[in-house]
């Protein structure tokens, strides 16, 4: 694989991409080739029914599951049949990713949380822990464990984390669905913040307003993108259409 991040003006290459699924004799297509790009700089959020494969799609994103065909370029670096090692440092060191149940280990203050990724790499990056807190507001709150923070302090501090390693794509699931609408809307302004600095952001999502945010939307709907293209004209009938999920989608 081509270590180069310089590409084409493309942080994402997505093309026929296909995810199956066995369950015993049965065979479920959780994406069908799911065709789409990104550029360098975008802020997407992808959005549909659940069981519309949307999870499984930032799982491939992210590396951390191989597409069972089509192609896949992330900063112009093939990675579709990339090595278990070389997806491993593309993640580490390229991809950040954001929980909607945030994840921090309760044993380690925030500061140390917001380490890990770095300590993982053999990184000491006491100054850029520091500059990540100041940015997500929590300078205050460095010692602190999790359990003492609010649920929006605990999400700030997760994306912090996420960006200790410089990542050039961030890939967010449900980054709000665990916060109420006045919380979620501080996450929101992250994420803009975050974006207009220059960082590629992928979010999924069922909240209408951080798919608003974003300036594109890619639908999903049975695994495959909704023939009514990358524009949303009515956001809430998207995220609320219900339908019945071919595969389990967190």
């Amino acid at each position: 694989m081509n270590a180069s991040s310089s590409g084409n003006g493309y942080a994402v290459t997505a093309v026929a991409l296909t995810k199956i699924y066995r369950r015993g004799r049965e065979q479920v297509r959780a994406l069908d080739n799911v065709t789409f790009e990104a550029r360098k700089g975008e802020f997407i959020a992808v959005v549909g029914p659940s069981g519309a494969g949307k999870s499984t799609l930032l799982n491939i994103l992210g590396c951390m599951d191989a597409p069972t065909s089509g192609t896949l370029r992330l900063l112009g670096n093939p990675v579709e049949n990339a090595s278990e090692q070389e997806r491993t440092l593309l993640r580490r060191e390229r991809i950040g990713f954001v929980f909607q149940h945030f994840g921090l280990l309760p044993t380690l203050t925030v500061a140390e949380n917001v380490a890990l990724p770095a300590f993982f790499a053999r990184r000491r990056l006491d100054h850029r822990v520091k500059e990540l807190l100041e940015k997500v507001g929590l300078s205050h709150r460095g010692r602190h464990r999790p359990h003492e923070l609010s649920g929006g302090e605990m999400q700030r501090a997760a994306i912090a984390r996420a960006l200790v390693n410089g990542p050039q794509i961030l890939l967010a699931d449900e980054p709000t669905g665990n916060l109420d609408s006045a919380t979620g809307n501080t996450i929101i302004d992250l994420f803009r913040q975050l974006n207009v600095e220059g960082l590629t952001i992928v979010v999924v999502t069922h909240n209408p307003a951080l798919a608003a945010a974003a300036r594109r939307q890619i639908v999903l709907r049975d695994g495959t993108n909704a023939p009514t293209g990358h524009v949303v004209h009515d956001l809430k009938a998207v995220l609320h259409c219900q339908t019945s999920p071919p595969w389990p989608e967190a």
